[in-house]
């Protein structure tokens, strides 16, 4: 089950975020003091921060069952398939869009996957990696190819939300491309300090389109042997980040 978070006084409740999600009291917690290579870390979600491959096989292997088509074996066959645009994910696993458009068939999803019984947690040592890298200056947003209120919903039961500077997600929930989302909130701004972490190859492409680094982590959405192509070093999990900020 997802980890709910205890109510919280509206003394303490961070302010509602503006546009772009940004928080005054968060930025000013983070960027007190620190000399590292990275200024600003943009964030992947699902994936990267979330633990949520095994309950997304689940999903996807319901829908499948539902339309008698063959279910994915595991997560080595659900991460051998799944990319960016998702569209295309979809087409790979056997769904015809002849007969029942993509649209419905994300909607079908996501009803799925925000279930009550969902099966999705933070992975292992993230918050520690979150607190660090704030303790040492940088800013932190998420970037995320979520719709954003659904976006928000789960920073808020996982207690992280105060971490970041910015939370992005995107328009509606066919988990298109976010590259644009990312060169719109950094227009004007110095790119080269700028580290994107995430699970997929898309998080790489976005990280070329800013001029920003990458580091990809090979325990989420894409096998390592996909994500090695991309040419940016790729971690066991998240808390190797640190070492980037101790060199």
């Amino acid at each position: 089950m997802i980890r709910q978070i205890p109510k919280s006084s509206s003394k303490n409740r961070p302010p509602p975020p503006n546009s772009f999600g940004l928080r005054g009291e968060t930025l000013n917690r983070v960027s007190a003091g620190g000399t590292n290579k990275y200024k600003h870390v943009i964030w992947d979600w699902n994936g990267t921060i979330i633990d949520d491959v095994d309950w997304c096989v689940r999903c996807m292997n319901t829908m499948l069952a539902r339309r008698g088509l063959p279910q994915l074996s595991g997560t080595e066959q659900y991460r051998s398939v799944f990319c960016f645009p998702v569209i295309e994910y979809y087409k790979k696993v056997g769904f015809d869009f002849e007969k029942e458009p993509f649209e419905a068939l994300a909607e079908e999803y996501i009803s799925l996957y925000q279930s009550e019984d969902s099966d999705i947690r933070l992975y292992p040592g993230v918050e520690t990696v979150l607190q660090t890298l704030a303790e040492h200056g940088a800013r932190q947003t998420v970037l995320s190819a979520s719709e954003q209120q659904n976006l928000f919903s789960q920073l808020r039961r996982f207690s992280i939300e105060p971490y970041f500077e910015a939370v992005l997600g995107i328009s509606d929930i066919y988990a298109g491309s976010k590259v644009e989302r990312a060169k719109e909130y950094l227009s004007g701004a110095e790119t080269s300090r700028v580290l994107v972490i995430g699970d997929t190859s898309h998080d790489a492409e976005v990280a070329r389109e800013l001029g920003a680094d990458c580091v990809l982590v090979a325990c989420g959405h894409e096998g390592r042997a996909s994500l090695l192509q991309n040419g940016v070093p790729v971690l066991a999990s998240v808390s190797g980040v640190l070492d980037l900020f101790r060199q």
